[in-house]
């Protein structure tokens, strides 16, 4: 229905500003407009206000006119408004709050040190230079700080002038992709892996080799019959599987970059969250290598918001990436950069490493209990006692599209290795880094209901 006021707006715009609305709400999905005749009985309008809002409508193709039938839709118009309603649809159903959200890589948001962080922020603020433009591959101070914390915890050898800090991850293999492009057209990437890898590559035309994980970490065998020049590989903490490349094979592995002149990228994206054992030293400090480049973040461990990760190159790839990229300066703000480079020299790095450790270590246990209590014999356990979730699949039957609706129903988010709403591989990921100690045996205890209602007989 629509309607009419009396205003400086002439009538047929009112019309014509209705009509258009509802069509880009996708309202008058294929619909036959009302003939003018009609149109002008329902509303009491003059022929001349209906006609002149229809052609207005038609001059900007919202709606086309056939012989002897009226007026349409246009059928072009009426596909991109429905396939952007239904991308907004999705949009508004990923931004759902739900009651319980098990994803595997976020913290809940009572654990970043919010008032420690503003002290710092502003006792830096005043400091800050705002008139120059910043130092392009990150602070000089920040990388020194980052360059101690590597060398003394991850046994990393480098520089402070090797290391380039990023705006995330993406933007760090951003980096690394663009390098790489002259030198090598292929990646071969752990299969499993993090999804955002190859589709980073994949925007610059790499071909993608998916290289199987054993129970020691990447193929040997089939990454050297790849002919690979490039691999990315988490050595420390494989994700999603948890494998850890042992000694050994990592020396092999360092072999086969030398002997085939091939690049590794190592992501060490969660060193740190290892609850039952000591973090294990980088590939990077193998040797001095040359034949890593060793990317990591401040993601998992501090905030995902902040949006801080690093580089650390070969030396011999520094006046590539200088000549490459002396038109970019570092994505992120000087000001972050600077409460960042406070927070480490001070020692609330350090200090903040250990509270997490001590606090993930007992919402992973916790998590543990709970699921043997609720789930019982119904699942495997594949990987635990790191990261911020437990990956697990079923020893039953599940009959996964009932499980989905159940889960929506009950307001509960539950993630598959590839990180979306595919169950199909069977594998789930069930993260507790989000939640609350007091929300973990509710949450799982609200999950197993599903899961149990979801097993076929």
């Amino acid at each position: 229905m629509y309607k009419f006021e009396k205003s400086s707006i002439p009538l047929y715009l009112q019309l014509y500003e209705q009509i258009k609305m509802d069509i880009q709400n996708n309202t008058l999905a294929g619909t036959k407009l009302l003939s003018i005749r009609k149109m002008c009985q329902e509303y009491k309008l003059s022929k001349t206000t209906v006609e002149s809002a229809y052609n207005q409508l038609y001059a900007e193709g919202y709606i086309e006119s056939r012989p002897q039938s009226g007026f349409f839709v246009s059928e072009d118009l009426h596909k991109e408004f429905k396939q952007k309603h239904q991308e907004m649809s999705e949009e508004k159903i990923s931004e759902k709050k739900y009651k319980y959200n098990f994803y595997p890589a976020q913290y809940s948001d009572d654990v970043f040190p919010k008032k420690l962080w503003a002290k710092l922020h502003n006792k830096v603020i005043t400091s800050i230079n705002l008139g120059l433009y910043p130092n392009k591959q990150g602070d000089l101070e920040l990388r020194k700080e980052i360059k101690n914390y590597l060398a003394s915890s991850r046994a990393v050898i480098c520089e402070e002038e090797q290391i380039i800090v990023c705006s995330g991850f993406s933007d760090s293999m951003f980096i690394v992709a663009t390098l790489l492009k002259e030198f090598t057209s292929s990646i071969s990437i752990e299969n499993p892996g993090y999804k955002v890898t190859p589709k980073v590559f994949k925007l610059f035309d790499y071909k993608i080799n998916p290289i199987a994980i054993t129970k020691q970490g990447i193929d040997l065998k089939e990454l050297e019959q790849s002919k690979s020049k490039l691999v990315y590989v988490t050595p420390s903490h494989q994700y999603p599987t948890g494998v850890t490349i042992p000694i050994s094979k990592r020396i092999k592995l360092i072999n086969w970059a030398i002997k085939n002149n091939s690049y590794i990228i190592e992501d060490d994206y969660d060193s740190e969250l290892s609850y039952n054992n000591r973090p294990i030293p980088s590939l990077q400090g193998i040797n001095n290598n040359e034949r890593v480049i060793y990317s990591g973040t401040f993601s998992k461990a501090l905030s995902p918001a902040l949006r801080i990760s690093y580089l650390v190159l070969p030396k011999k790839l520094l006046e590539k990436y200088k000549n490459t990229f002396d038109f970019s300066f570092s994505g992120v703000p000087i000001d972050i950069q600077k409460t960042l480079e406070a927070f480490i020299k001070e020692g609330y790095w350090d200090k903040h490493i250990r509270k997490m450790r001590a606090l993930n270590k007992k919402k992973h246990d916790l998590m543990k209990k709970a699921m043997s209590a609720y789930l019982k014999d119904t699942i495997k356990i594949l990987r635990e006692g790191s990261g911020l979730a437990i990956l697990f699949k079923p020893k039953v039957k599940i009959d996964w599209k009932k499980l989905e609706l159940l889960l929506e129903k009950n307001s509960i988010k539950i993630y598959s290795i590839q990180f979306d709403t595919n169950l199909e591989d069977n594998v789930i990921n069930l993260g507790f880094g989000c939640l609350k100690e007091e929300e973990i045996f509710p949450a799982v205890e609200s999950f197993s209901q599903a899961w149990g209602n979801a097993i076929r007989s």
